[in-house]
């Protein structure tokens, strides 16, 4: 495995550390992303040249006893295992998680022609309502955070610039959302967040007339 890598150009050499450390901060990477400068979905170069240097980046990852996995249907490269667990999900972050599976199986049940999927806010705003998750209104501050967690992980990507979210705001959903959710497990879990909803609004106010936090 050393002898392959110290074969290679000094240039790839840097790229394949580049990668590794890629796909250790956002588990995937993916075949096409969207570039907002050319206003589309573009070939990412990564991706290719993680394909081109599999094996090697294999067993590399398999020393750390992570798993290295493609899926060529929904154009991912990810990596697997106990030592890529990151960080904590938010609860927004969560629940806009399971609600944009939601919203990727049915575009895709209704004959998309596209792996991506193109939602909005405004309809990711109606599926938290539809599932009774809007008690707590959340700041604009915290929704943004929310969607930037996602997109760090390659599950979306916001086609508009987040400092002006709006209900018309375009975000792309990638398909490795499939990865990570089954459909029935997003709805199960959808259903525990809106019963401790339901749960929260029956308690009894404090003193100072304002509803006592979980």
């Amino acid at each position: 495995m050393l002898e392959y890598y110290e074969q290679l150009p000094s240039e790839e050499q840097e790229r394949i550390q580049e990668v590794i450390g890629q796909l250790y901060r956002q588990t995937f990477l993916l075949e096409r992303r969207y570039d907002k400068k050319a206003g589309r979905l573009v070939s990412n170069r990564d991706y290719y040249f993680c394909e081109k240097h599999m094996e090697f980046l294999t067993a590399y990852f398999a020393v750390a006893g992570v798993r290295l996995l493609q899926n060529t249907d929904l154009g991912s490269i990810y990596i697997q295992g106990a030592p890529t667990v990151g960080e904590r999900l938010p609860k927004l972050a969560t629940i806009y998680l399971l609600l944009l599976k939601l919203i990727y199986d049915e575009q895709m049940a209704a004959a998309s022609s596209s792996v991506n999927i193109v939602t909005t806010f405004g309809e990711l705003n109606g599926k938290v309502g539809e599932f009774r998750l809007s008690r707590n209104l959340n700041s604009l501050t915290e929704i943004r955070r929310a969607l930037a967690i996602l997109k760090k992980y390659q599950m979306i990507e916001p086609m508009d610039v987040l400092e002006e979210l709006n209900e018309q705001t375009r975000i792309i959903i990638y398909p490795c959302i499939n990865l990570v959710l089954m459909r029935e497990d997003a709805k199960e879990l959808l259903a525990a967040f809106g019963e401790a909803e339901g749960q929260i609004g029956t308690e009894e106010p404090d003193a100072d007339g304002s509803e006592s936090e979980e």
